[in-house]
């Protein structure tokens, strides 16, 4: 028997002549072998085929070099099978060919054509093709070199695989049955696997670079189809039915491939297995190919073998619905679950991203498979938890990335955060990734929250979801200090979460302020830099809420309530029941009040005067008044910026100008207060703005308001006496009196009390300010603007036009003069 294993190969230069001498001699001795042919030559044909064959005999050659030596050699025996059977027809027996080509003088080339002659011997039907078929499996073992060996039997699994004695085929019957077959193939294929592990001792003695050796086991390698050919063949016969497959073919082939004890045999024969038979036989066998899969060695890449089994029968269930009652009545989950964490507990080295791609893969699959049993979903999380426990947090990133996958997979299948907050080891994996993963995850969350337009509408699932967010909205152990991170990553962050605000709601006032109070307490937390983005969203959703009662309560008395800064710590969990306006409000409150920390007293300002607004239009007197009240003590204390002034002192006189709740003397004091600190800015132009804006406090045009034309003219004198300081002061310090803006400005003012009946503005008041303005406008020490002179010009044309109007607005004009 030639079992020789050779030192090493040459080099790849010299593999390359070495081929190119080999492919001139099978050229030349076919040369001799085809003129035999033609001259019906038996002994020549035979005598240049065994010559031409012995170039197979080669140690030298490289698993790709040999294979496309064995390629042209196999093209030249086709031609001599042709001759073999014409042969026959001349009177030839198979028989004697059979016994003739076994007198080659080496024993390569004489397997060679004893599987050739096999091949014609089988077709005539002069012997049952089970013995044929039998001896020729058995001769090869007469060949034990792994290269040379594997080649062969490839030959014969090539030329034999369509005389097979299958069900319904010409060869069954007395040719023998399909378990024979099977015995044939199966022998073949354990042959072939021995001889192809074999190679790996051959390549273990080869000398060189490291790379050299990389390369020459890619090369074994590649061979791998060989072998699996043999399975290929058996899964396409058709009388292997899932009995047979269960009893005689998996059990043989999976024996084969634990015996080997090779990595590379072990996770290819493994994945062709799950590759070329049927889905179903696997449904019916997985007890038997999961055991496998624990007993393969440490090194070999199960989670992928595991994986693609999995995914092969998450498909096979969605082929059809009536498949689905066979993945319940096999336990397809339960026996997946086992075989996960057996192979797991059985191969103790396995990297931490193996064992998380193994859960990976199995909830896929429970995903796919029982999407409607979250209890299977928990199930798996609640195994991946157990194999984190006594890891900690994980630092591999490639197990990280794999986390993500696992917590990503329930989101992106149920589209509803809710259904995964009922799982309860989701929270506990989240627990084993750092901070920044969980920020991503938290991000994902949200997200996907928004992009499904998903409603949290229980507390207890509010109170769930921060927990997953809590990188989000509040510091934790490890993370970095909010000075340390990106600014613009942060805004971004922030802005999701004031986004998720508004998808926190419920129908059902009492759960809503739950949901409130929850949210509240998780927002606290997260320091005086987070409150300013997620606050204000809070407020106005309490705001919504107290619509939402008022609306209800519109046709009832609302209760008033005295509401004082003392009942600010009243908003408990306790007083949750029975949702009341002034509870909200009380709400309101202590949340704007928090924004003092931040600081961020210009955004508190606004939601003080928000909230006020809407007191105010529930008639709560008391709480309206209390907002406006912290609005002036948050301007007086924390606001000093100029420009934030102005802004702020246009927003109270706006706000308050639209209040109806307030009783006499508390709109006097709240006038008082706004009119004395518009007087109090900073620049001249400023004051007389905010004085002449304060006017509109004293004359109010809905029905019952306010309308005292004696006080909005004296607003009014006063802004010309801060406009003329400020004329003034600018000739003082500039050498000009500046543009005549503010003087424009009033006069409009003037024009539209006029208009609207202020019995205080006169023909003779507004007469004498067009004059001031021109005189003005034609000093020296006035700063020429066009902007000033386009705007006086276009008040000029308005009040001509009014002029000509042809009803009593022309006579209220008739007596100014333009």
């Amino acid at each position: 028997m030639q079992n020789s294993i050779p030192d090493g190969f040459p080099s790849t230069n010299d593999q390359e002549k070495l081929l190119a001498d080999a492919l001139a001699l099978v050229q030349h001795h076919a040369f001799y072998m085809h003129r035999a042919l033609d001259n019906n030559n038996l002994q020549d044909a035979l005598k240049f085929s065994a010559q031409m064959l012995g170039e197979l005999r080669t140690s030298k050659l490289s698993p790709q070099k040999y294979y496309e030596l064995y390629m042209k050699t196999f093209d030249e025996l086709r031609m001599l099978e042709v001759f073999f059977k014409e042969e026959t027809k001349r009177g030839c027996t198979n028989a004697y060919l059979y016994e003739e080509v076994q007198h080659a003088g080496n024993v390569l080339p004489r397997l060679y054509l004893l599987c050739t002659v096999g091949s014609v011997y089988i077709r005539s039907k002069e012997a049952p093709a089970k013995e044929v078929l039998k001896d020729l499996v058995e001769m090869c073992r007469g060949i034990q070199h792994p290269v040379r060996g594997l080649f062969l039997r490839s030959y014969l699994s090539q030329i034999s695989k369509d005389k097979l004695t299958d069900a319904a085929s010409e060869f069954e019957g007395e040719g023998g049955t399909v378990v024979d077959a099977v015995e044939f193939v199966l022998q073949n294929f354990t042959e072939m696997n021995k001889l192809w592990v074999r190679m790996q001792h051959q390549f273990s003695v080869v000398q060189g670079p490291a790379k050299e050796k990389e390369k020459r086991e890619k090369e074994r390698s590649e061979l791998r189809d060989l072998v699996g050919k043999n399975l290929h063949v058996l899964s396409q016969l058709e009388g292997v039915d899932l009995d047979m497959y269960r009893d005689i073919v998996l059990p043989r082939v999976l024996e084969q491939v634990v015996n080997c004890k090779d990595e590379l045999a072990q996770y290819y024969l493994m994945d062709c297995i799950i590759q070329v038979f049927p889905d179903e036989y696997h449904l019916q066998t997985l007890d038997t190919l999961l055991g496998a899969c624990s007993q393969l060695q440490p090194s070999v890449d199960v989670k992928t073998v595991m994986s693609q089994l999995m995914d092969r029968l998450s498909v096979y269930a969605a082929s059809a619905p009536e498949v689905l009652a066979e993945f319940s009545q096999v336990e397809a989950f339960s026996k997946l679950s086992e075989a996960v964490i057996k192979v797991i507990e059985v191969q103790q080295d396995m990297p931490l991203v193996g064992a998380v791609c193994l859960h990976v893969a199995l909830l896929t699959f429970t995903l796919r498979v029982h999407a409607d049993r979250l209890d299977y979903v928990d199930q798996v999380l609640g195994a991946c938890v157990k194999k984190l426990n006594g890891v900690g947090k994980v630092n591999d990133s490639k197990a990280t990335k794999q986390i993500i996958t696992l917590l990503s997979a329930p989101l992106e299948k149920y589209n509803n955060v809710v259904t995964v907050l009922n799982l309860t080891n989701y929270p506990k994996i989240m627990e084993h990734l750092d901070y920044g993963t969980n920020k991503i995850m938290a991000v994902v969350i949200i997200q996907s929250i928004m992009k499904n337009g998903t409603f949290i509408m229980e507390a207890d699932k509010v109170e769930a979801l921060f927990q997953l967010l809590k990188e989000l909205v509040q510091d934790s152990d490890g993370s970095p200090t909010l000075d340390e991170l990106d600014e613009e990553d942060f805004m971004e962050e922030q802005n999701l979460v004031a986004r998720l605000v508004q998808m926190l709601t419920n129908e059902d006032n009492d759960e809503m302020f739950k949901i409130l109070i929850t949210a509240k307490k998780h927002f606290q937390k997260g320091g005086s830099k987070r409150l300013g983005y997620s606050l204000p969203p809070l407020v106005f959703s309490a705001l919504k809420l107290v619509r939402r009662l008022q609306e209800q309560d519109k046709n009832n008395e609302v209760d008033k309530v005295t509401f004082s800064p003392q009942e600010q710590g009243s908003s408990t969990e306790a007083d949750e029941a029975n949702i009341s306006p002034q509870k909200v409000f009380q709400f309101l409150l202590q949340t704007v009040d928090s924004l003092s920390a931040v600081p961020a007293p210009e955004l508190a300002l606004r939601l003080y005067l928000q909230c006020a607004e809407a007191a105010n239009d529930c008639d709560l007197e008391p709480i309206a008044y209390e907002f406006f009240t912290q609005a002036f003590v948050t301007y007086e204390e924390e606001i000093s910026d100029s420009k934030a002034q102005v802004t702020s002192i246009h927003l109270i006189v706006g706000t308050l100008q639209r209040m109806h709740v307030f009783g006499v003397e508390n709109r006097d004091t709240l006038t008082h207060k706004a009119t004395g600190y518009s007087a109090k800015l900073l620049k001249k132009p400023d004051q007389c703005r905010a004085v002449y804006v304060c006017s509109h406090l004293f004359w109010i045009e809905d029905e019952g308001g306010v309308q005292d034309g004696e006080r909005v003219l004296l607003c009014l004198k006063r802004a010309l006496r801060i406009a003329n300081a400020a004329q003034q002061m600018a000739s003082v310090t500039k050498g000009s009196g500046g543009p005549v803006t503010l003087f424009v400005e009033i006069l409009n003012k003037y024009l539209y009390y006029f208009e609207h009946g202020n019995q205080h503005i006169t023909n003779a008041v507004i007469q004498g300010l067009i004059e001031l303005i021109v005189t003005e406008m034609q000093s020296e020490n006035t700063t020429q603007d066009p902007t000033v002179d386009a705007f006086f010009a276009s008040t000029l044309r308005y009040i001509r036009f009014q002029k000509q109007k042809g009803d009593g607005v022309a006579e209220r004009y008739a007596a100014i003069e333009v």
